[in-house]
This record gives structure tokens, C-alpha cells and sequence, in this order.
């Protein structure tokens, strides 16, 4: 049975990818903030009180893991507020750079060493994040912290390829879910259910030889 553990699991898209892969027959561990007292309802199973910006408690998870193999690890914690050049935060720019770029480093020093040949790591990260593909601006904290996302993964690729694990940046698409209320106006959004099931497609499609990529959940490949 293969196991896999996906951080930022209270819900939305993280609860849809811990519930998919339970579905396939994995033990899916839903490691939560809060509680997951309403997934522990389902029947699932829930690691509580893991806070991706502190590495206590990251550290905290990976122990209570221990003689765990992860196959599959989902860094899908993340934050989102919106923001302007006229009314910058920076005390919060900077919280969601520790969340959203950091978060996923965390999450990786310290599970990761419960990996081994043929795992596979992905980082939910987001198109915005593209330089590339910035044609509008705006929603500065969130495209920069995304950008350093994904500068990592490609970081995380080269470290962790000589210990046969890959790597993938994964975008979700517009998905409907308490983070993304404020964003309606960028047009339809699909489910949370939907985002996973692609999102489970293309890792099912990551392997040891997947050159560094970024991938939208209906399988198509991004610029960075």
C-alpha cells in the first residue's frame, strides 16, 4: 500500500487530495493545522497541529512518523491576500513568503528523509508565480512568494535526485475554495474534487527521469 501525506489538509484542494488517494486504496494522511476533527469524521487519517512555518513542528510530525515510508509528499499549505502598490504590507508580505516559500522548504528537510527511491515530491505552487506569464501585475505577495516556490523546487529536484526522488511544481487551477472567494472575477473555477483528480494524474506521471517541470493540473506545461 503506498502512503501518502499531504500538508495543509483542513480542507479544499489538500482534503480533495487526501480523500482521492484514499480512494485509490493509499494510506492518505492528511497532515492538518487545526485538528481535522471533520476528516477524522470521514474515517481519515488526520496528523494534527502541523504548522508548516514552524520546523518544531514539522520536526514534531516527521518523529511521530518515524518507520513510516512516504511514497508521495504534497507540500499544499498556502496563503493568499490581496494587496496593491498603493497599500503594501509588508509584516504580511513577508507571512505569506514564510508560508507559501518557505513553508514547502520546511516541509521538505523534514520528511523527506522518510522517502527513498521512487518517491516523488510535489509543490502546489501557481501560474502566477510565472514570470513568463505575468501580463496583468498585481498581487504582489502572492506572485513573488509563488516565484521563490518554484525557484525551489527546481533547487529541491537537483538535491534530491541523487536519492531517486523526484520532483514536480504543480498548479491547481482556478479553484473554488475559501482562499481563492475574493477572486471570482478571474472567471469560472472548478471544484476541489476536480483540481485533485488532475493534480493525482500528473504525479502518477512524474518518475525519476521528469526533467524539473511545472505543470497545470490538466497536464499542461507551464513557462517559469
Amino acid at each position: 500500500m503506498a502512503c501518502v501525506l499531504v500538508t495543509g489538509a483542513d480542507r479544499g484542494i489538500g482534503a480533495a487530495l487526501v480523500r482521492a488517494y484514499r480512494q485509490r486504496g493509499a494510506r492518505a494522511i492528511a497532515a492538518c493545522l487545526g485538528d481535522g476533527a471533520s476528516l477524522s469524521a470521514e474515517g481519515l487519517e488526520v496528523a494534527p497541529d502541523v504548522d508548516v512555518t514552524s520546523m518544531a513542528s514539522l520536526d514534531a510530525l516527521a518523529a511521530r512518523l518515524a518507520g513510516t515510508h512516504i511514497d508521495i509528499l504534497i507540500s499544499n499549505a498556502g496563503a493568499y491576500f490581496a494587496d496593491s502598490f498603493e497599500a503594501l504590507d509588508f509584516a504580511a508580505m513577508q507571512r505569506l513568503y514564510d508560508i507559501n516559500a518557505l513553508g514547502p522548504l520546511r516541509v521538505a528537510r523534514a520528511l523527506t528523509p522518510l522517502m527513498g527511491e521512487g518517491g516523488k515530491l510535489g509543490i502546489l505552487t501557481s501560474r502566477v508565480g510565472s514570470i513568463t506569464d505575468n501580463a496583468m501585475g498585481g498581487m504582489y505577495a502572492y506572485r513573488m512568494s509563488k516565484a521563490a516556490a518554484n525557484q525551489l523546487g527546481v533547487n529541491l529536484y537537483h538535491e534530491l535526485k541523487p536519492r531517486g526522488i523526484a520532483v514536480m511544481l504543480l498548479h491547481p487551477g482556478q479553484v473554488a475554495t475559501d482562499m481563492t472567494r475574493e477572486l471570482t472575477a478571474l472567471g469560472d473555477f472548478i471544484t476541489p474534487t476536480e483540481s485533485a483528480a488532475g493534480l493525482v494524474r500528473q504525479l502518477d506521471a512524474l518518475h525519476a527521469a521528469t526533467p524539473p517541470e511545472f505543470r497545470h493540473a490538466n497536464g499542461t506545461l507551464l513557462p517559469w
